[in-house]
Protein backbone atom coordinates (compact mmCIF):
# COMPACT_ATOMS: atom_id res chain seq x y z
CA UNK A 1 0.00 0.00 0.00
CA UNK A 2 3.00 2.91 0.67
CA UNK A 3 4.37 1.81 -1.86
CA UNK A 4 1.32 2.11 -4.27
CA UNK A 5 1.14 5.78 -2.66
CA UNK A 6 4.84 6.30 -3.22
CA UNK A 7 4.22 5.49 -7.11
CA UNK A 8 1.04 8.11 -7.26
CA UNK A 9 3.06 10.40 -5.51
CA UNK A 10 6.17 10.06 -7.81
CA UNK A 11 4.04 10.51 -11.06
CA UNK A 12 2.35 13.53 -9.98
CA UNK A 13 5.69 15.42 -8.72
CA UNK A 14 6.94 13.92 -12.27
CA UNK A 15 3.73 15.60 -14.12
CA UNK A 16 3.81 19.05 -12.00
CA UNK A 17 7.54 19.30 -12.82
CA UNK A 18 6.73 18.66 -16.55
CA UNK A 19 4.07 21.11 -16.50
CA UNK A 20 6.46 23.88 -14.89
CA UNK A 21 8.89 23.27 -17.38
CA UNK A 22 6.87 23.56 -20.39
CA UNK A 23 5.53 26.99 -18.63
CA UNK A 24 8.64 28.56 -18.27
CA UNK A 25 10.01 27.66 -21.54
CA UNK A 26 6.67 29.11 -23.23
CA UNK A 27 7.48 32.37 -21.50
CA UNK A 28 10.75 32.51 -22.55
CA UNK A 29 10.01 32.08 -26.01
CA UNK A 30 6.80 34.74 -25.50
CA UNK A 31 10.05 36.90 -23.98
CA UNK A 32 12.12 36.24 -26.78
CA UNK A 33 9.97 37.09 -29.30
CA UNK A 34 8.42 40.11 -27.74
CA UNK A 35 11.67 41.48 -27.62
CA UNK A 36 12.72 40.77 -31.44
CA UNK A 37 10.86 44.19 -32.54
CA UNK A 38 13.11 46.05 -30.30
CA UNK A 39 15.83 44.36 -31.33
CA UNK A 40 15.34 44.41 -35.06
CA UNK A 41 15.98 40.85 -35.25
CA UNK A 42 13.71 38.51 -37.44
CA UNK A 43 11.51 35.58 -35.99
CA UNK A 44 11.82 33.10 -38.85
CA UNK A 45 9.20 30.93 -38.08
CA UNK A 46 7.13 33.99 -39.22
CA UNK A 47 6.33 34.05 -43.08
CA UNK A 48 6.94 36.83 -45.24
CA UNK A 49 3.41 38.80 -46.36
CA UNK A 50 1.85 37.49 -49.02
CA UNK A 51 1.62 39.23 -51.96
CA UNK A 52 -1.97 39.17 -53.06
CA UNK A 53 -2.42 42.29 -55.07
CA UNK A 54 -3.41 42.48 -58.98
CA UNK A 55 -0.88 41.36 -61.45
CA UNK A 56 0.17 44.75 -63.29
CA UNK A 57 1.63 45.20 -66.37
CA UNK A 58 5.00 46.31 -66.32
CA UNK A 59 5.70 46.92 -69.75
CA UNK A 60 3.35 46.59 -72.62
CA UNK A 61 5.00 43.46 -73.92
CA UNK A 62 4.07 42.22 -70.23
CA UNK A 63 0.44 43.52 -70.64
CA UNK A 64 0.19 41.36 -73.91
CA UNK A 65 1.75 38.58 -72.13
CA UNK A 66 -1.03 38.51 -69.82
CA UNK A 67 -3.92 38.82 -71.61
CA UNK A 68 -2.43 36.25 -74.29
CA UNK A 69 -1.94 33.70 -71.54
CA UNK A 70 -5.64 34.63 -70.18
CA UNK A 71 -7.23 34.21 -73.60
CA UNK A 72 -5.18 31.30 -75.52
CA UNK A 73 -4.57 27.29 -74.33
CA UNK A 74 -1.05 27.85 -75.55
CA UNK A 75 1.19 30.96 -74.95
CA UNK A 76 4.99 31.23 -75.95
CA UNK A 77 6.95 34.10 -74.16
CA UNK A 78 10.28 34.97 -75.80
CA UNK A 79 12.73 37.11 -75.18
CA UNK A 80 15.82 38.32 -72.99
CA UNK A 81 16.80 37.74 -68.91
CA UNK A 82 14.38 40.45 -66.80
CA UNK A 83 11.97 40.46 -68.42
CA UNK A 84 9.19 38.93 -66.34
CA UNK A 85 8.38 35.92 -68.18
CA UNK A 86 8.68 33.15 -66.05
CA UNK A 87 7.43 35.98 -63.00
CA UNK A 88 4.20 36.62 -64.55
CA UNK A 89 3.41 33.02 -65.85
CA UNK A 90 3.48 31.83 -62.58
CA UNK A 91 1.89 34.32 -60.58
CA UNK A 92 -1.05 33.82 -63.08
CA UNK A 93 -0.67 30.15 -62.42
CA UNK A 94 -1.03 30.58 -58.46
CA UNK A 95 -3.62 33.10 -58.96
CA UNK A 96 -5.11 30.73 -60.92
CA UNK A 97 -4.90 27.63 -58.41
CA UNK A 98 -6.49 30.24 -55.44
CA UNK A 99 -8.97 30.93 -57.56
CA UNK A 100 -10.00 27.05 -58.12
CA UNK A 101 -9.65 28.08 -62.24
CA UNK A 102 -7.32 24.60 -62.42
CA UNK A 103 -6.62 21.81 -60.35
CA UNK A 104 -2.71 21.34 -60.31
CA UNK A 105 0.33 24.10 -61.75
CA UNK A 106 2.69 21.92 -62.84
CA UNK A 107 6.14 23.40 -63.49
CA UNK A 108 8.75 21.64 -66.03
CA UNK A 109 12.01 23.06 -67.40
CA UNK A 110 15.06 20.86 -69.15
CA UNK A 111 17.92 19.95 -66.49
CA UNK A 112 20.64 21.49 -68.43
CA UNK A 113 23.82 22.85 -66.79
CA UNK A 114 24.56 26.86 -67.90
CA UNK A 115 28.20 25.96 -69.42
CA UNK A 116 29.74 23.97 -66.35
CA UNK A 117 29.54 20.43 -65.24
CA UNK A 118 27.90 20.22 -61.78
CA UNK A 119 27.73 16.57 -61.30
CA UNK A 120 25.53 14.26 -59.55
CA UNK A 121 22.58 15.67 -57.64
CA UNK A 122 22.12 14.00 -54.26
CA UNK A 123 18.78 13.49 -52.37
CA UNK A 124 14.84 13.36 -53.78
CA UNK A 125 13.67 14.57 -56.71
CA UNK A 126 12.81 17.96 -55.20
CA UNK A 127 16.19 18.04 -54.03
CA UNK A 128 17.52 17.64 -57.30
CA UNK A 129 15.73 19.83 -59.53
CA UNK A 130 15.73 22.29 -56.39
CA UNK A 131 18.47 24.30 -57.34
CA UNK A 132 16.88 24.75 -60.92
CA UNK A 133 13.65 26.08 -59.60
CA UNK A 134 14.44 28.39 -57.10
CA UNK A 135 13.03 31.06 -59.42
CA UNK A 136 10.06 29.63 -59.58
CA UNK A 137 9.73 28.27 -55.68
CA UNK A 138 10.49 32.08 -54.62
CA UNK A 139 7.11 33.37 -56.66
CA UNK A 140 4.79 30.85 -55.61
CA UNK A 141 5.91 31.24 -51.79
CA UNK A 142 5.30 34.82 -51.98
CA UNK A 143 1.87 34.68 -54.12
CA UNK A 144 0.72 31.28 -51.79
CA UNK A 145 2.66 31.61 -48.76
CA UNK A 146 4.96 29.07 -47.87
CA UNK A 147 2.79 26.97 -46.11
CA UNK A 148 0.57 26.65 -48.14
CA UNK A 149 2.80 25.66 -51.15
CA UNK A 150 4.47 23.17 -49.14
CA UNK A 151 0.80 21.76 -48.84
CA UNK A 152 -0.13 21.76 -51.90
CA UNK A 153 3.32 19.92 -52.77
CA UNK A 154 2.39 17.31 -50.61
CA UNK A 155 -0.80 16.86 -51.98
CA UNK A 156 0.22 16.72 -55.94
CA UNK A 157 -1.62 20.09 -56.82
CA UNK A 158 1.75 21.60 -57.43
CA UNK A 159 4.10 19.57 -59.21
CA UNK A 160 8.13 20.51 -60.04
CA UNK A 161 9.63 18.25 -61.84
CA UNK A 162 12.72 18.12 -64.95
CA UNK A 163 11.07 17.79 -68.31
CA UNK A 164 11.81 14.05 -69.33
CA UNK A 165 10.08 13.21 -66.69
CA UNK A 166 6.82 14.36 -68.19
CA UNK A 167 6.52 11.63 -70.99
CA UNK A 168 3.06 10.34 -69.83
CA UNK A 169 1.41 12.31 -67.52
CA UNK A 170 -2.15 13.76 -67.67
CA UNK A 171 -2.01 17.52 -67.38
CA UNK A 172 -5.88 17.51 -68.03
CA UNK A 173 -7.38 20.91 -65.70
CA UNK A 174 -3.67 21.70 -65.37
CA UNK A 175 -2.05 24.86 -65.48
CA UNK A 176 1.50 23.79 -66.91
CA UNK A 177 4.79 26.22 -67.56
CA UNK A 178 7.46 25.03 -69.81
CA UNK A 179 10.54 27.40 -68.65
CA UNK A 180 13.98 28.02 -69.77
CA UNK A 181 12.39 26.45 -73.22
CA UNK A 182 15.73 27.53 -75.33
CA UNK A 183 17.14 24.23 -73.69
CA UNK A 184 14.91 21.93 -75.09
CA UNK A 185 15.35 19.29 -78.37
CA UNK A 186 12.95 19.24 -80.92
CA UNK A 187 11.74 15.50 -79.80
CA UNK A 188 11.71 16.95 -76.00
CA UNK A 189 9.49 19.68 -77.22
CA UNK A 190 7.03 17.31 -79.17
CA UNK A 191 6.63 15.26 -76.38
CA UNK A 192 5.96 18.36 -74.09
CA UNK A 193 3.15 19.66 -76.05
CA UNK A 194 1.53 16.70 -77.68
CA UNK A 195 0.72 15.96 -73.63
CA UNK A 196 -1.92 18.81 -74.31
CA UNK A 197 -5.35 17.48 -72.51
CA UNK A 198 -8.86 19.31 -71.94
CA UNK A 199 -8.87 21.82 -69.79
CA UNK A 200 -5.00 22.73 -69.47
CA UNK A 201 -3.34 26.04 -69.89
CA UNK A 202 0.39 25.96 -71.37
CA UNK A 203 2.91 28.99 -70.68
CA UNK A 204 6.23 28.32 -72.77
CA UNK A 205 8.56 31.05 -71.99
CA UNK A 206 12.62 31.09 -73.03
CA UNK A 207 15.32 32.82 -74.18
CA UNK A 208 16.73 31.56 -77.42
CA UNK A 209 20.08 33.80 -77.11
CA UNK A 210 20.51 31.91 -73.95
CA UNK A 211 20.37 28.32 -75.39
CA UNK A 212 22.94 26.13 -73.56
CA UNK A 213 22.36 23.01 -76.15
CA UNK A 214 25.46 21.04 -77.64
CA UNK A 215 26.49 22.78 -80.96
CA UNK A 216 24.87 21.33 -83.46
CA UNK A 217 21.50 20.61 -81.60
CA UNK A 218 18.50 22.73 -82.73
CA UNK A 219 16.44 24.26 -80.39
CA UNK A 220 12.79 22.99 -79.64
CA UNK A 221 11.59 26.32 -78.74
CA UNK A 222 12.81 27.78 -82.03
CA UNK A 223 11.41 24.91 -84.02
CA UNK A 224 7.99 25.23 -82.01
CA UNK A 225 7.73 28.40 -83.06
CA UNK A 226 7.89 27.99 -86.63
CA UNK A 227 5.84 25.00 -86.45
CA UNK A 228 2.95 25.70 -84.46
CA UNK A 229 2.50 29.59 -83.93
CA UNK A 230 0.24 30.33 -86.77
CA UNK A 231 -2.23 27.61 -85.24
CA UNK A 232 -6.03 28.71 -83.25
CA UNK A 233 -5.26 29.19 -79.47
CA UNK A 234 -1.88 29.46 -79.67
CA UNK A 235 -0.09 33.21 -79.14
CA UNK A 236 3.53 34.49 -79.12
CA UNK A 237 4.64 37.45 -77.03
CA UNK A 238 7.91 38.44 -78.16
CA UNK A 239 10.45 40.50 -75.46
CA UNK A 240 12.84 42.64 -76.34
CA UNK A 241 16.25 44.46 -74.41
CA UNK A 242 13.46 47.82 -74.05
CA UNK A 243 11.14 45.37 -71.75
CA UNK A 244 13.85 44.72 -69.14
CA UNK A 245 12.23 45.59 -65.80
CA UNK A 246 14.99 44.40 -63.53
CA UNK A 247 17.29 47.52 -62.28
CA UNK A 248 18.81 49.90 -64.82
CA UNK A 249 22.32 48.27 -65.04
CA UNK A 250 20.75 44.82 -65.84
CA UNK A 251 19.28 46.38 -68.97
CA UNK A 252 22.50 48.08 -69.49
CA UNK A 253 24.17 44.84 -69.42
CA UNK A 254 21.60 43.04 -71.80
CA UNK A 255 22.22 45.79 -74.16
CA UNK A 256 26.39 44.79 -73.75
CA UNK A 257 25.68 41.61 -74.70
CA UNK A 258 23.41 42.34 -77.66
CA UNK A 259 25.46 44.86 -79.86
CA UNK A 260 24.63 44.67 -83.74
CA UNK A 261 27.76 42.51 -83.65
CA UNK A 262 27.08 40.24 -81.57
CA UNK A 263 23.34 39.27 -82.48
CA UNK A 264 24.51 38.89 -86.09
CA UNK A 265 27.05 36.18 -84.45
CA UNK A 266 24.06 34.75 -82.96
CA UNK A 267 21.59 34.86 -86.35
CA UNK A 268 25.03 32.75 -87.89
CA UNK A 269 25.20 30.47 -85.28
CA UNK A 270 21.81 29.60 -85.29
CA UNK A 271 21.26 29.44 -88.60
CA UNK A 272 24.58 27.03 -88.63
CA UNK A 273 22.59 24.87 -85.73
CA UNK A 274 19.23 25.10 -88.21
CA UNK A 275 21.07 23.37 -90.80
CA UNK A 276 23.16 20.90 -89.18
CA UNK A 277 19.83 19.96 -87.70
CA UNK A 278 18.15 19.45 -90.94
CA UNK A 279 21.04 17.65 -93.33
Amino acid sequence: MAQSIARTKHRANTKAKGQRAASRSRRSEQGIHGLLPMTGLRDERIEPRRNTDPLEARSAAQGNYIRAIETNILTFGVGPAGTGKTYVAVTIAADALAAGEVDRIIITRPIVEAGEKIGFLPGEMMEKVGPYMTPVMSVLEKRLGKGAVEFYLQSGRIEVLPLAFMRGRSLANAFVILDEAQNTTVTQMKMFLTRMEEGCRIVVDGDPRQCDLPSGTRSGLADALDRVSRLRGVDVVRFTKGDVVRSGLVQDIVNAYESPEDEAAVDDAAGLKCFLSNA
